[in-house]
């Protein structure tokens, strides 16, 4: 039962930190396409990796808590997003170019990445290594984050 607790509480942290890299993407993207008057997939492209590296920065050590080799936990997100980008990309350009609202197709977008990228994630680059990077104080009192 703990470890059912436990992933609950994971998929909670995942789904804030990602609130708050959607928040950063669609800042960004609300930027560069409305401001900017940049066109959807480039707009799209430039906000998606500003959130990305924000995500993946912060719930490897505040959600995942992982000691992985960091390099192969980048590599295995960037096999990750070199699939999920162009197709999204490609998706989301001509679902806006057919008329749906920038906006909407970027929310869709999002969502679908929350979903896909916290599996992904959480199942293929730690799996294994969740909270190897937790460890004890020396008097043994509360975990710690190395």
């Amino acid at each position: 039962m703990a470890g059912v607790k436990k992933e609950w509480l994971r998929a909670v942290k995942f789904t804030l930190i990602s609130i708050s890299a959607g928040i950063i993407q669609i800042g960004l993207f609300t930027l560069l396409y409305e401001l900017l008057s940049l066109n959807y997939w480039v707009s799209y492209l430039i906000s998606l990796l500003a959130s990305v590296l924000w995500n993946f920065t912060i719930n490897r050590k505040y959600t995942f808590r992982s000691a992985n080799n960091i390099k192969l936990a980048m590599l295995l997100v960037l096999i990750f997003y070199a699939v999920f980008t162009p197709v999204s990309t490609i998706l989301g350009a001509l679902a806006e170019e057919s008329g749906i609202n920038g906006f909407i197709v970027e929310a869709v977008t999002m969502l679908a990445n929350f979903v896909l990228e916290f599996l992904y994630t959480r199942f293929v680059v730690y799996r294994g290594s969740c909270d190897s990077a937790v460890s004890q104080t020396p008097n043994g009192d509360k975990p710690t984050i190395d």
